[in-house]
């Protein structure tokens, strides 16, 4: 983290700045077998290409509010730093019908119909793959966003005091999310660069944001975000936690 780092976004841009070949973001999905490790330099090529997806082709503006109705996953954080990016604000498990806009998994697609703007479902595949039979009334994330450019520029400076997250009732600025993130990451183990935490938790609490994304990104860490994971037996947990060099842990 740098001085100058005041939104989540900019976190993004000091670890792409700092190593860009880094891990960043390693994703397990324990019903399925999926394994998926991100680089900071091609999650932020993700990132950029949905923040490009929101600005340019959903007319997203800042201050817009999108209900994320998304559990831990890679493509979650991607969502996450693309709204910071546009200055939308990134409403978890949020009300459809309150939003202008929703992002939905496969399982929450009939309550984020209640949406009446635009809706974009993840089919949450492995390695990112596209829905066999798009959902009716619903843009294709996977079809979407691989075409959107790979690198972007907001429209307008985006204001690190204005609202970014909320989760759990609480609605935080960009800059608080930082802040809290950076005073989470002693408690968590991530003792700055080379720290790897294995985090279990969801992504419906604040402590599971910081723990799965946030405080890593701030302290120059990498995360495996582990889902499903109660399948795995003490064997497999210990056995994951030496192959993937974790440092310390959020069950």
């Amino acid at each position: 983290m740098n001085a100058t780092d005041r939104a989540p976004a900019d976190l993004l841009q000091s670890a792409l700045a700092a190593d860009p070949s880094r891990p960043l973001v390693t994703y397990y999905d324990d019903a399925t077998g999926e394994r998926v490790e991100l680089s900071v330099a091609t999650f932020a090529n993700w990132v950029a290409k949905t923040a490009n997806l929101l600005q340019d082709e959903l007319s997203a503006e800042p201050g817009d509010r999108v209900a994320l109705l998304l559990p831990a996953h890679w493509q979650t954080a991607v969502w996450l730093l693309a709204c910071s990016s546009t200055g939308v604000v990134a409403d978890v498990a949020g009300q459809p019908a309150e939003a202008d806009l929703v992002v939905s998994g496969p399982d929450t697609l009939h309550q984020a119909r209640a949406c009446s703007g635009e809706r974009i479902a993840l089919a949450l595949r492995p390695l990112g793959a596209r829905f066999p039979q798009p959902p009716e009334g619903f843009t294709d994330y996977a079809v979407a966003a691989p075409g959107q450019p790979d690198h972007f520029t907001p429209y307008a400076p985006v204001d690190p005091q204005a609202p970014a997250l909320i989760v759990a009732g609480a609605e935080l600025s960009g800059a608080e999310v930082v802040e809290r993130a950076t005073r989470d990451a002693p408690g968590l183990g991530l003792t700055g660069p080379g720290s790897r935490l294995l985090s279990t938790r969801p992504y419906d609490t604040w402590e599971g944001l910081s723990a799965g994304l946030y405080a890593p990104l701030a302290t120059g860490g990498s995360v495996v975000l582990c889902r499903h994971a109660d399948r795995l037996s003490e064997d497999e947990r210990t056995r994951r936690i030496e192959s993937e060099r974790v440092t310390a842990t959020a069950p």
